[in-house]
């Protein structure tokens, strides 16, 4: 049998291919591993024993952070930001499929933030909201913060659906006298609702890791990121790579679910059209 000769080209993307992995999910082992640290164990390897004390701790009262409170203000204020950028991406998808006047000014306004840096657009929004008179809190001005650095995301990917999305689906329902809303409930909508619940999570994960965004504009409590920061010039023990582990897995279990969505959907769809 032939084998076909490796090229240098294949051994080089390769290399890089590793370095990538390696530097993605090098320090996340690493973290992995040092929070199963003894109950006597510090922050550096070697392991002083293996326990699960760390995890413990995290229920714990804890003299610094607030773990549980981050946790919930980080993953409320994502359901929000993850229902707006899906609702708002939606409708601009949809209006944009036919030209209007200002079109491309607009198009251009919705994703000007991705270029802003992160920091000034909080600094920004902060100071805004402190000339008005207003405490800035997260469910308010970091919601606001977040959604600039998410909408604009959920925008682009609308469009390269609706950019391939053919229209002689919705044409041939109308032909068979369904109104417009049945057109798009029964037909638009089960089409890219994968896409939908891919522009769901891409907000829900943006908002929930954000850091630079919601720095000057979180006020009196943290958010998760916020809190893990803060921890790290007070903390001493290895209960923060146990925190790090938790949502990180959180974080990876919120993809593993959707996927799932995703591919049941597809096999669904594909038995309705067998």
């Amino acid at each position: 049998m032939h084998h076909e000769k490796r090229t240098f080209e294949f051994y080089a993307l390769a290399a890089f291919f590793a370095l990538f992995v390696l530097f993605l999910y090098g320090p996340l082992s690493a973290i992995l591993i040092l929070s199963f640290q003894g109950p006597d164990g510090g922050l550096t390897f070697p392991l002083n024993g293996v326990s699960t004390h760390w995890f413990a701790n995290l229920f714990e009262r804890q003299a610094v952070g607030d773990f549980g409170g981050s946790f919930r203000r980080s993953f409320t204020l994502g359901l929000l930001v993850m229902a707006t950028t899906v609702t708002v991406s939606l409708l601009a998808g949809l209006a944009f499929r036919r030209r209007f006047r200002g079109g491309t000014a607009l198009f251009y306004l919705s994703i000007a933030s991705l270029v802003v840096p992160s920091i000034i657009v909080s600094l920004g929004i902060g100071v805004l909201f402190s000339q008005l008179g207003l405490q800035p809190t997260w469910f308010t001005s970091a919601f606001g913060a977040h959604l600039t650095w998410t909408l604009p995301f959920g925008v682009l990917i609308m469009f390269a659906v609706f950019n391939r999305f053919s229209p002689v689906y919705e044409e041939a329902a109308r032909d068979l006298g369904a109104t417009s809303w049945q057109t798009f409930a029964h037909v638009v909508l089960p089409i890219i609702l994968p896409s939908l619940i891919g522009v769901g999570l891409f907000g829900f994960t943006l908002s929930y890791d954000e850091f630079a965004r919601t720095l000057l504009t979180a006020g009196t409590f943290n958010t998760l990121p916020l809190e893990i920061y803060g921890m790290t010039t007070n903390v001493t023990t290895p209960v923060l790579y146990a925190l790090g582990t938790v949502t990180t897995l959180f974080s990876f279990l919120v993809i593993l679910a959707t996927l799932g969505i995703i591919l049941g959907l597809a096999r669904r769809r594909g038995r309705a059209a067998a």
